[in-house]
């Protein structure tokens, strides 16, 4: 299996770290979105919506989206579940990654470390903090009572959002103000199969 990434990016790290953790063999195929690479004719034919990460399987079919290509991988695994009510729990945080989190603190990381903060994004830049740190707030008022999101044990809602989180701090959001959330993180960490994102 191939897949298209920058390991830059949270959303095509968490797919790294899922195979890591999986022992799921893949070819890591490098791409530079500000070189406009996934904007290429060949690329997409790949994925017509000119984004990664992208699992290309080997038989040619094409998966986009990092938390649909997570719940390819991860099925039948023990990083999701065959119980519909914990699946709805998994897909649950899957969408708050999405929709609460990412728009907010991997926006804010791209503007900082990809931009360089350029002064024209700076009000954009700033406006993303009290959406971030909202969603910090949710999961760490979750991972008080519970180590992993779902309960005990890790699953891939955790790899979703762990992607930007554990990264945070580069787009301004200080995780110090977030105890239950580094200590998440260092459980994370501390698994045997952990790869780091570069």
């Amino acid at each position: 299996m191939n897949v298209y990434g920058d390991l830059n990016s949270g959303n095509c790290y968490k797919i790294k770290l899922l195979a890591a953790i999986l022992n799921i063999e893949i070819q890591w195929v490098d791409v530079d979105i500000l070189a406009k690479e996934t904007q290429t004719t060949e690329f997409l034919k790949k994925n017509p919506n000119g984004k990664i990460p992208l699992l290309e399987l080997s038989e040619g079919l094409c998966i986009s989206e990092s938390n649909a290509i997570l719940n390819y991988l991860a099925h039948n695994t023990a990083l999701s579940s065959t119980d519909n009510y914990r699946h709805a729990k998994i897909l649950q945080w899957q969408f708050f990654e999405q929709y609460s989190h990412e728009p907010y603190i991997a926006v804010a990381r791209f503007i900082a470390k990809y931009l360089g903060l350029p002064p024209e994004r700076e009000k954009e830049y700033k406006s993303k903090q009290i959406g971030g740190h909202k969603a910090l707030t949710v999961m760490e008022q979750q991972l008080l009572h519970t180590p992993f999101l779902v309960g005990e044990q890790l699953t891939i809602a955790d790899i979703s959002l762990y992607g930007y989180t554990h990264v945070a701090h580069e787009g301004g959001f200080d995780l110090d103000d977030y105890p239950a959330i580094k200590k998440w993180i260092q459980r994370i960490k501390n698994h045997p199969r952990y790869v780091s994102m570069v």
